[in-house]
């Protein structure tokens, strides 16, 4: 109460005629961020509840932590196996958590700096939407991505994929993904290879040494993307010690990648999240594995090569495919919108997210273009999915008239 108490206490100074009129934008961010607003629409037709666009952000994010965790904890357990020392729990955690929270931070002071100050200079309210942004940024780029390149890809993402769109809500691609493309073709040896996936260098003097012979940081992905096998059932994918994978730990997410992708087991958590709060929509998120596992059912049978013949349940828990489908494909500003559009617009997503992975051996992921792709024909499905509603109620209109006539 006494935090409340000192918000209406200053807030005459930040409103039209106070000496801090010009940062009301800023003050507006922050009070609203602490407490849901109580000022209400006065016309037109509304539902009105508790859960204003910062509060479904901040349950977002609450669906990102399981993945987060688990990949800081995975930066560490793949630098001290890279370099050839066994440490506890907690000093692999300390190490991933070193090294990725300097480019969260970057993400945001970059990203919300940009914000603050176009909503400053448009006098308009600040925008939730890089809440989450920001967060997902840091957790699609190879961990060992400099930050100076963070800070250029979210300016130019926030700047060009959201601000000359109009911002928040008027976007037509997903800006974080828009900043991971940026950095692809941009600076393409910082975002694949065998050596972006795994931190080697010392973090905050955690402890580094020499990488230790036979080292390999490339992705299962990247690894069978790579590979001569005529058949799946002649390759192995190989840990960055040599040792053989198994599914558990391509499922529980102990293999190279970025820090938000590898555990599959942490992001059906965020998944169920997401689901129960009913922030994300189950319908694309079912829809993309759909449309992935009928375009591996259809290659498995013309595989002429160890990609073409990779089971389904290989592609699901490697790469992005999974965080894509949960976090990326739903964001309900670039998806379709309409719930028969959902279906087909995930489909898609994950139809042409397989096709990539398995016929250009150059870029074995796939999810990040395919969403991509689709965000631009998402307003496409959804006005043929509505014009088909209008032209099938005018039929049953139509009908109506003549059984009565």
């Amino acid at each position: 109460m006494s935090l409340r108490k000192y918000i209406d206490k200053i807030k005459p100074n930040f409103e039209e005629g106070g000496k801090l009129h010009w940062l009301y934008s800023t003050f507006d961010a922050f009070e609203t961020f602490l407490y849901v607003p109580n000022t209400t629409s006065r016309s037109g037709v509304h539902i009105h509840d508790a859960r204003d666009s910062k509060r479904t952000m901040i349950l977002v994010i609450i669906a990102l932590i399981p993945a987060l965790l688990f990949g800081m904890y995975n930066v560490g357990l793949q630098h001290y196996a890279a370099i050839g020392q066994d440490v506890d729990f907690w000093t692999k955690f300390f190490y991933g958590l070193l090294a990725i929270l300097p480019q969260i931070v970057v993400s945001y002071v970059v990203g919300l700096g940009i914000e603050f100050a176009m909503a400053q200079v448009k006098k308009e309210e600040v925008a939730e939407g890089f809440l989450v942004t920001g967060f997902l940024i840091p957790m699609i780029m190879p961990i060992d991505t400099p930050l100076w390149q963070i800070a250029v890809a979210t300016a130019f993402a926030v700047i060009f994929a959201k601000e000359v769109f109009g911002g928040t809500g008027y976007n037509i691609f997903n800006v974080a993904l828009i900043a991971r493309a940026f950095l692809f073709f941009a600076y393409p040896s910082k975002m694949s290879g065998d050596k972006v996936w795994v931190r080697t260098a010392d973090t905050f003097g955690m402890g580094a040494g020499n990488v230790i012979d036979g080292f390999s940081g490339a992705t299962p992905l990247g690894q069978l993307a790579t590979t001569d096998a005529k058949s799946f059932a002649d390759f192995t994918f190989h840990g960055i010690t040599g040792q053989p994978l198994s599914l558990g730990d391509m499922f529980f997410g102990f293999i190279p990648g970025s820090v938000g992708e590898v555990s599959t087991f942490a992001i059906l958590i965020g998944a169920l999240i997401l689901i129960a709060t009913g922030v994300g929509s189950w319908k694309t998120m079912l829809s993309v594995f759909l449309g992935g596992g009928v375009t591996v059912a259809i290659l498995n049978a013309l595989s002429v090569n160890a990609v073409m013949g990779m089971p389904v349940y290989y592609h699901f828990l490697l790469g992005g495919f999974a965080f894509g489908a949960v976090f990326m494909a739903t964001d309900p500003v670039t998806s379709a919108r309409t719930e028969r559009g959902k279906w087909i617009y995930g489909f898609l997503i994950g139809m042409v997210a397989i096709t990539i992975r398995v016929f250009n051996p150059g870029y074995p992921e796939g999810m990040m273009l395919a969403i991509l792709l689709m965000n631009a024909f998402a307003p496409l499905i959804d006005f043929y999915v509505v014009d088909a509603n209008i032209k099938h109620r005018m039929k049953r209109s139509l009908a109506a008239k003549t059984v009565k006539q």
